[in-house]
């Protein structure tokens, strides 16, 4: 209405007839603005258009495919999500060799594409990685990095089977008990379950959600352990491919204690680089002059640690294995973390407090780039890691591969060591020693490696690629630090969005310079 205050001034002199003009004039602009203000309205209440697909997943009862439909309503938990976003419940089988028996709820949750019907794709499904982070809980705290996207596609995720609404399971004390007290404990608790929990189960409640979802092939944004999930959708459907993202690429060539090794290898390089950096960059750097100081410091620390734990606030004690684990949180972030561990190994070596480490570990834990939020159990992750690898080593077995673990890394080897035991005594067998991804014939999927992640390292996303079949997986590669480059590179970000957009793959060889360039 800005524009009417001219016409409305009560200047002396102005005529009765430009008055009279000047009523008509507000007249006009009111009426327009009306029209306009109701053709707004009635495009933003433009009727929303649903998919249909008309591809079930062969083999289902016709009870859970075409005359099952998802009933979405608002969200009521977690708390993030109960403004903007729709929950469902889908109902899929617990055994897919038994398709007619027992059924389980799968929890899904959606954010509803902004844009236009005519430029809407379909679902982008989202897994956050673990095993055994709530995508439930996760589409929320991590919409701020996907949002971009959502002027073509609605934003699912879900709790894969194990994981939080979807039959989880339960390893504590108790049946209620969300802890883990061991295997045994998982046995009691949940050994109905823990046969059917495994990444192909997961896989093939993928191709069921995205028939629901109304579409003919299934788009996905899968990270860390979410890449392993969308692979193997890839080799079980590959005529359901659309366009898959696999960030922060897992290794399908390698067994469990091939992966603890080149793991504990990639968090070792990525603290060496560090404490370089630490040393010529920052002042009264807390590890010294360099890679070899800080490893001599760090013993020493742990030594000290192991004999007298700091106290980290809560009630809470920082041992040797929490310094090492809370230090790898750090490194996850890359650089964004240097600065910060860099303060916390100071207080914690020069005050023994333990809190800003310990703090800070949790914080971007919850915050982690490529799995967001930390929300997976030490039981989901155990459970779903063990039924997917077949390897049940013996005792003689174990001391080697702990050993071998512990000489990979002078900082971080002993605490990873202890991770060659975690299905040593599981008690149902695992499906195969290695992840089966080769999907020759399916469209093209885009893998994303970045050459200093800790945690996936990066030969993994180019075994990934080559493992997937000629044509099928393309690579793309960022230098940079920490796990996860979506979105913190934008030249990785803007590549992935075309692709997810329109289809169009890189270039083969692209890389994306980033902090390590």
């Amino acid at each position: 209405m800005s524009d009417a205050h001219p016409i409305r001034s009560r200047e002396p002199g102005l005529s009765v007839g430009a008055r009279i003009i000047a009523v008509v004039v507000l007249v006009a602009i009111g009426a327009v603005s009306a029209w306009l203000q109701h053709d707004a309205r009635g495009r933003d209440a433009e009727p929303r258009t649903e998919f249909t697909a008309s591809n079930p997943p062969s083999g289902l009862p016709t009870a859970l495919t075409i005359g099952q439909h998802l009933r979405w309503s608002r969200c009521t938990s977690p708390p993030t999500a109960r403004t903007g976003y729709d929950c469902a419940t889908m109902k899929a089988p617990l055994d897919y060799r038994k398709p007619d028996g027992r059924t389980i709820d799968v929890a899904l949750i959606r954010r509803k594409a902004t844009g236009p019907n005519a430029r809407r794709i379909g679902s982008l499904v989202f897994n956050f990685g673990g095993p055994g982070v709530s995508g439930v809980s996760g589409l929320p705290e991590g919409l701020n990095q996907y949002e971009p996207l959502l002027d073509r596609y609605d934003l699912v995720s879900f709790d894969p089977r194990g994981v939080g609404a979807t039959i989880p399971v339960r390893c504590g004390k108790t049946a209620d008990d969300t802890g883990y007290d061991g295997a045994d404990a998982c046995a009691e608790h949940s050994g109905a379950l823990l046969p059917y929990i495994g990444t192909s189960h997961t896989a093939r409640d993928l191709d069921l959600m995205r028939y629901l979802l109304g579409d003919e092939r299934l788009h996905y944004f899968g990270v860390s352990y979410g890449t392993a999930l969308g692979a193997v959708y890839a080799h079980l459907y590959q005529s359901h491919v659309g366009r898959l993202v696999l960030e922060a690429s897992v290794d399908p060539t390698e067994d469990l204690d091939e992966e603890q090794v080149s793991q504990v290898k990639a968090v070792q390089a990525a603290f060496d680089r560090f404490a370089a950096h630490c040393a010529a960059r920052i002042r009264h750097c807390p590890t010294g002059d360099g890679p070899e100081e800080a490893a001599r410091r760090m013993a020493r620390l742990a030594d000290r640690l192991e004999k007298k734990p700091a106290p980290a606030g809560g009630g809470r004690n920082l041992d040797a294995d929490d310094l090492a684990h809370a230090v790898s949180e750090h490194l996850r972030l890359g650089t964004d973390g240097w600065v910060p561990l860099a303060k916390a190994l100071t207080a914690l070596t020069d005050h023994n407090d333990g809190r800003p480490l310990s703090k800070s570990a949790d914080d971007f834990g919850s915050a982690d780039r490529a799995a967001t939020p930390r929300d997976d159990s030490h039981a989901a992750l155990t459970a779903i890691t063990c039924a997917d690898s077949s390897l049940r080593p013996d005792f003689e077995r174990l001391d080697r591969d702990k050993a071998r673990v512990k000489a990979a890394s002078p900082v971080f080897g002993a605490a990873w060591s202890t991770g060659v035991y975690l299905c040593y005594d599981w008690p149902f067998d695992g499906e195969r020693a290695t992840l089966q991804v080769n999907a020759d014939g399916a469209a093209p999927i885009l893998v994303v490696g970045g050459t200093g992640d800790p945690i996936t390292p990066y030969p993994g996303a180019r075994h990934m690629a080559r493992a997937l079949g000629d044509g099928v997986g393309v690579l793309l590669t960022a230098e940079e630090e920490g796990h996860g480059t979506y979105p913190q590179n934008r030249c990785v970000t803007e590549t992935v969005d075309q692709y997810l957009r329109t289809g169009r793959t890189p270039t083969p060889g692209t890389v994306c310079r980033g902090s390590m360039s």
